[in-house]
């Protein structure tokens, strides 16, 4: 079998991560992230689920997440899948956008995987970049360009819907984002917005495309992510969380990240070293 490799590094100038996975035959369950995610599949072919649709990606494909889009994968055949992709912050995104609209809005993305060789072709280029460790501006053009092209042909601004229950779905958001370190029960949640447990599932399911507690383990898993990234053990970490214990933690870590709370601590402590270097 292929060893998998993953290498993760972040970019101090551009404002952003890169990562690459190789050799990779591990599901991933639905989750989201609080940031924008930007990929190209290299090798495989997997089964995306992506809220509430279902794609089937392959070499040559983008695949593009909004914060919050919740998605998950699985292998579909007999190889090992192969993916490169970046992270950026709504707060990078921001300013990205300032730079080349002139107006401070944040993206939605209409599409969630492109079929796209120009474009590509074009990500692949600044990933490689971003890899290398260059240190020209070369860099900076290279992800303007691209962040240009993707807003003129795949982005429309986000818009304000009023909708039922969407107000009580943020509500529950913000709770679970402010104390998602404490014990919290469903019925906490229903008495907090005046909801019934199953019309609460069923709007919070509807709007944000994971259930209540799958939300509260997303934001729980990336604030560990964040302490980690600042050196707390993972015995501290799983403290601070909100996890019932170590081993919980880990296991759910595991699942969501395809690595170890300590493995995943080693790759950013070598890659803050290496930068130092």
């Amino acid at each position: 079998m292929k060893k998998e490799i993953r290498i993760v590094c972040y970019d101090e100038q551009l404002h952003l991560e890169a990562y690459c996975l190789q050799g990779i035959v591990q599901p991933f369950p639905s989750h989201f992230h609080d940031y924008y995610v930007i990929g190209i599949v290299e090798n495989g072919v997997r089964h995306l689920n992506c809220k509430n649709k279902t794609y089937t990606i392959s070499k040559g494909n983008i695949v593009i997440f909004n914060p919050h889009d919740n998605h998950g994968c699985v292998q579909s055949d007999e190889g090992t899948f192969a993916y490169r992709g970046l992270n950026i912050s709504k707060e990078t995104m921001l300013s990205l956008v300032h730079e080349i609209t002139g107006q401070k809005i944040l993206p939605e993305f209409c599409m969630n995987v492109i079929d796209n060789k120009d474009l590509y072709d074009e990500l692949y280029s600044l990933h490689q970049t971003i890899m290398e460790g260059s240190k020209e501006f070369h860099k900076e053009e290279m992800l303007i360009f691209f962040i240009s092209h993707l807003l003129e042909q795949y982005g429309y601004t986000l818009l304000q819907q009023a909708s039922i229950c969407r107000k009580e779905v943020a509500l529950i958001c913000q709770f679970i984002e402010e104390h998602y370190h404490e014990p919290i029960t469903l019925k906490q949640l229903c008495q907090y917005c005046h909801l019934s447990q199953s019309t609460l599932l069923r709007a919070f399911t509807k709007y944000k495309g994971v259930t209540p507690y799958r939300y509260l383990q997303t934001i729980r898993i990336s604030q560990a992510q964040k302490l980690l990234e600042q050196g707390y053990s993972p015995l501290e970490v799983s403290l601070k969380t909100g996890f019932s214990d170590q081993s919980h933690f880990s296991n759910c870590f595991c699942m969501f990240t395809g690595l170890s709370p300590g493995a995943y601590k080693r790759i950013f402590k070598e890659g803050k070293n290496n930068e130092k270097s």
